[in-house]
């Protein structure tokens, strides 16, 4: 067996931290292929080391005296080698990454340089080959990933190495230009890595025991959710619900390898286990709520929409022509909403309102604002009668007024609207109509 692991940043903040990633990887013979991240905050007044870094390159670039963070990142990785009692000297490193920011090589470069130092530490700790990201994984000039390329030169690259440690977030350019992934893309690393190898398993390891029911700043100690499909999680995930990297997801589905999330601070705990699709019951009839503030809907009515034919097409014209993208659109027979965020639609208003009579010729709009979004997904619910009456019923009995309602044809999700200042206690209304009393 093969298993590809990745360790977030709190998984790697402290030498105390790192000696619990060496006892995770020790525990199990098929965890072979290790992905990092920079180390993260140690307590919460704490400094990121790659915010470190980018301040650090700010600096530099502005004139600044930049050699005092340097000085402080490098303390960082000292401490963390003292503590695991290995040799290795970073010294040398820092100081061609200071030679590279003198040379203004990027934010992205400067960004990548915590988990490569990284990298080269675990490396050093876990006595696996240190392989670069940068030689394995490519960009095109653009900035777009190269999936094929960056596969076909990792695979071959991994092909006889039994342990490696490969850095996450960042890979090159076809120029050699160091590029980043977006934050949090030390997942996508760990996704690619797996489908080079053809792992058995991805497990993603963090500072939570999987993905949660609920917001935990919403519900106090929600269930953690045992198995969900990525359907389901690409639902959650959209509407805000983030342990993962959202394009994490692709490389590994596409070969249908497992993602376990699991807690580097409670390695006991089974974690979320993340599948194509699976036999397996929920525990609940619902797999997840999550959910947004923040949003408008805008309400066109017209005698004879369904009739007329490009109605809809039109209507969206006016968003595109405005650059603005549209979230959800429930409609009717005589009547449609588009959905899109308050804060990107309010400067632009008044010529999306213009652009909607003009094209659309509509006989009324409406704006309803200060809307919040909330999500419930589970694979459960269609082998469920009556799960949208209980969430009604549940919302009705907190006194919450339902401005929207739009159900995916999948059946996996229902999408209620709320008002703003109704969206906590919303979902802890539909938590407990389904965790909790379950009736």
């Amino acid at each position: 067996m093969k298993k590809v692991v990745k360790f977030g940043g709190s998984s790697c903040a402290s030498a105390a931290q790192f000696e619990k990633v060496g006892q995770i990887i020790n525990a199990d013979p098929a965890r072979r292929y290790v992905v990092v991240s920079a180390p993260g905050k140690r307590y919460n007044s704490d400094t990121k080391v790659t915010d470190m870094l980018y301040h650090a390159y700010d600096l530099c670039v502005n004139g600044g005296d930049f050699r005092t963070i340097m000085d402080k990142a490098l303390k960082r990785y000292d401490e963390i080698v003292e503590g695991l009692n290995i040799k290795l000297d970073l010294s040398e490193d820092f100081e061609i990454i200071a030679a590279q920011f003198d040379q203004k090589a990027g934010t992205d470069y400067a960004a990548s340089r915590g988990e490569y130092l990284n990298g080269k530490v675990a490396a050093a700790y876990l006595g696996y080959e240190f392989i670069d990201a940068a030689d394995v994984i490519f960009f095109d000039n653009d900035g777009n990933f190269l999936p094929d390329e960056t596969n076909d030169v990792l695979s071959k690259r991994l092909a006889g190495v039994e342990r490696a440690v490969v850095p996450g977030f960042y890979g090159s350019q076809l120029n050699t230009k160091v590029k980043t992934f977006s934050r949090g893309g030390s997942d996508v690393t760990g996704s690619i890595v797996a489908k080079a190898i053809h792992a058995d398993i991805y497990e993603n390891w963090t500072d939570v025991s999987g993905f949660l029911v609920a917001d935990p700043r919403i519900i106090d100690r929600p269930k953690v959710i045992n198995m969900i499909t990525y359907k389901e999680l690409r639902e959650l995930a959209y509407m805000g619900a983030s342990v993962l990297h959202e394009d994490a997801i692709f490389p590994v589905r596409r070969e249908g390898i497992p993602i376990n999330i699991r807690n580097t601070n409670a390695p006991e705990d089974p974690g979320t286990m993340i599948v194509e699709s699976t036999c397996a019951k929920s525990d609940y009839t619902i797999t997840g709520i999550a959910g947004k503030k923040g949003f408008v809907g805008v309400f066109i009515e017209k005698d004879m929409m369904n009739s007329e034919i490009g109605f809809g097409r039109k209507v969206l014209q006016a968003f595109e022509d405005n650059n603005i993208s549209f979230e959800h659109m429930p409609s009717g027979i005589d009547t449609m909403t588009i959905v899109v965020h308050q804060s990107e639609f309010e400067e632009k208003e008044q010529r999306v309102l213009a652009a909607i009579h003009r094209l659309a010729k509509p006989d009324t709009v409406n704006l309803v604002t200060d809307l919040a979004l909330i999500a419930v997904v589970g694979r459960g619910m269609k082998d469920n009668r009556g799960t949208a009456g209980r969430i009604f019923s549940a919302l009705a009995h907190a006194r919450i007024n339902v401005r929207m309602i739009d159900q995916g044809s999948s059946e996996q999700n229902i999408i209620i609207g709320v008002e703003n200042k109704d969206f906590e206690l919303a979902i802890r209304a539909i938590y407990d109509i389904f965790v909790v009393t379950r009736v």
